[in-house]
């Protein structure tokens, strides 16, 4: 909790700029009443909502994306300030999170409109029926890292399925959300979608407002509070939590297109990325061609002045935790075949590319979050899977070998939510394709059709269209009936094929 001096609850946050901390703007925190009326606003809207069916819900959706694309500038400086990220990655993840909002609209009558289900021969007399409802309100709990790509993931799917929006974002990145309202209430005067800033009072607030579902992104450690809430009231969570992200290179990879996905991976947005690329295993022959090609790469990344490759650290705190990443993995034996402890400079830090760090090592298990790869070679592919499978984590991981057959085995034995071969990140503009972590990478899953049924709740439906051949079901079934049950239990299922 954010405390005042003499003890009182914080009743504003200021956000600043986290390249040189002059001060963006002050927003309110909202306490427990404020999110409660929040939520209640948010029920009634819910109802008018969910009445407008797919195709009136479809209308409002694209309008807003409209709206949205016709500032995309706008909204990528909010971006860029609050992160600090270069306006070209912010730009870049509007695009990418439109195309999620219109993949939604679209699709969520196709996913979500009731069909008809089988019944089988031997209830020949009953109609079944599948159909998916809305929770009602939905809170979304978001990150700092994306601040509009990743809480979009939620909201869209959640807007799109049929369910009022309360969204709390980060305590670093409100004037996002802040903007994503403003410009909801240019297509609806419907609190459909609504925004709560403050700190972790205020989603601590949101969890127990009788929301009708959690969407949560953040650390493991911050999902299992929110779960043990959300048990309370057995309030359904979908969580995405942190990562420590595994690729692996075969020998027969193309190695410079390899380089270049780890370049991106590791270093794009300062390895402020859940499914960025902190670890890689490498086949023995081609280990030092591999590692000088990432070296190159980051020998030509820029990380002060306007032409930055990528901005600082958003999260004050999070150079410390890379800089003692770093340290631990060159104390216990690793190499830096780049950088080293000394580009932990305040929260510009210079990529570090690490070699042959024991797999035990911080580095190696537990999220860094910060611009470093660690390279360690493998005699072979099935330990390369083993290493990349012994973390707490499962979010994802990614293969590069010229061999699809090769890539798709490997990727069937990658325990993570998602896995690229050949690339990475290849999956965040496919909105057909689910996303969510295993482990402690959190679980159930946005995007898709996955996504729009994790914030729906089916209804199944069975109607009687005729009587039956057996009267079964009374209390005064007759020995005919019965009799011809127990001769059908092997006709219908003896087989056991």
């Amino acid at each position: 909790m954010s405390l005042l001096a003499d003890g009182a609850a914080a009743t504003t946050l200021t956000t600043t700029d986290p390249k040189d901390g002059t001060v963006i703007a002050t927003y309110p925190v909202a306490d427990a009443a404020a999110v409660a009326a929040a939520v209640t606003a948010g029920r009634e809207a819910a109802r008018w909502w969910a009445a407008q069916g797919f195709d009136g819900r479809k209308k409002l959706l694209l309008s807003f994306k409209g709206a949205i694309a016709r500032d995309a500038h706008g909204l990528a400086d909010v971006i860029a300030r609050e992160t600090g990220k270069p306006a070209g990655d912010a730009l870049l993840e509007v695009m990418l999170t439109l195309g999620h909002l219109d993949w939604a609209a679209k699709n969520a009558e196709h996913v979500l409109k009731r069909r008809k289900v089988k019944a089988g021969l031997a209830n020949y007399n009953q109609h079944g029926s599948l159909g998916y409802e809305p929770y009602g309100v939905v809170g979304v709990i978001g990150p700092w890292n994306y601040p509009f790509y990743t809480p979009m993931g939620s909201i869209s799917y959640a807007l799109a399925a049929g369910n009022a929006i309360v969204f709390k974002p980060s305590e670093l990145t409100p004037g996002t959300a802040e903007w994503l309202a403003a410009k909801w209430r240019t297509v609806s005067s419907k609190p459909v979608f609504q925004v709560v800033t403050g700190d972790r009072t205020t989603g601590d607030a949101l969890v127990r407002a009788g929301v009708d579902k959690v969407a949560f992104t953040g650390s493991t450690a911050s999902a299992k509070k929110v779960m043990a809430a959300c048990a309370e009231n057995l309030t359904p969570l979908v969580a995405e939590c942190g990562g420590k992200d595994a690729l692996i290179v075969a020998a027969d990879a193309d190695l410079d297109a390899a380089a270049d996905f780890i370049a991106f991976g590791a270093f794009g947005n300062a390895g402020q990325t859940c499914v960025g690329v902190e670890r890689v295993y490498v086949e023995k022959p081609v280990r030092d061609p591999l590692v000088a090609k990432v070296v190159e790469r980051a020998k030509r990344i820029e990380v002060d002045g306007d032409t930055a490759t990528y901005g600082p650290m958003t999260l004050g705190t999070q150079p410390g935790v890379v800089a003692a990443h770093v340290h631990d993995a060159l104390a216990r034996g690793g190499k830096a075949a780049f950088g080293g402890e000394e580009s932990v400079a305040g929260r510009r830090i210079g990529p570090v590319v690490l070699v042959d760090v024991p797999e035990d090592s911080d580095a190696v298990q537990l999220e860094t979050f910060g611009p470093t790869v660690v390279i360690n070679t493998v005699a072979g592919l099935d330990e390369a899977v083993a290493r990349a499978n012994a973390t707490a984590y499962g979010l994802g991981a990614a293969v590069f070998t010229k061999d699809a057959r090769k890539g798709e085995k490997v990727a069937a034995q990658l325990v993570a939510g998602v896995v690229t071969i050949n690339s990475v990140l290849g999956f965040a503009a496919i909105g057909a394709l689910p996303f969510g972590g295993r482990k402690g990478s959190g679980f159930g899953r946005i995007h898709g059709a996955d996504g729009l049924r994790e914030f729906s709740v089916p209804k199944s439906i069975a109607r009687q269209t005729r009587k039956g051949a057996l009267n079964l079901l009374t209390l005064e079934r007759s020995d005919r009936d019965m009799h011809l049950v127990d001769r059908m239990i092997p006709m219908l299922h003896g087989k056991g094929r």
